[in-house]
């Protein structure tokens, strides 16, 4: 019951604080940056898939070991690193095999999704733990 509670929190805080990011704070960034290679309309259903898988990972590797051992900086810590080399591995592959990929937009990426993920940790520590 606790890893469904922390997957339900996380899944929350993850799509709620990107949803906010990507429709508002770096819209433009995304929009300038990417040009042409955005979809429209977007493919709902993959990124739908996305947000749905990406927390399993965010709880099964960052907040059950945090709430093993007690320690919401520990979740934090986890969760970064795990966006850290989640979005690197999106944001490097890019701009590997894409003709043209912002070196920018690779780099506020990788950065948001180490942040994004290290608070989706944490909230999702913090509500597991209370309940």
């Amino acid at each position: 019951m606790r890893f469904l509670v922390a997957y339900l929190a996380t899944l929350t805080a993850f799509v709620a604080i990107d949803l906010v990011w990507l429709g508002v704070v770096a819209k433009s960034l995304y929009r300038r940056e990417m040009g042409d290679l955005l979809a429209n309309p977007m493919n709902w259903k993959a990124g739908a898939l996305f947000y749905l898988l990406y927390p399993l990972g965010v709880v099964f590797f960052a907040i059950m070991p945090a709430l093993g051992v007690g320690s919401w900086s520990q979740a934090l810590m986890l969760g970064s690193l795990l966006g850290l080399f989640g979005y690197g591995t999106y944001d490097l592959t890019n701009l590997a095999v894409i003709r043209n990929w912002s070196t920018q937009l690779a780099i506020v990426d990788w950065v948001w999704g180490a942040a994004l993920t290290g608070m989706a940790a944490s909230v999702g520590y913090f509500v597991a733990r209370s309940w």
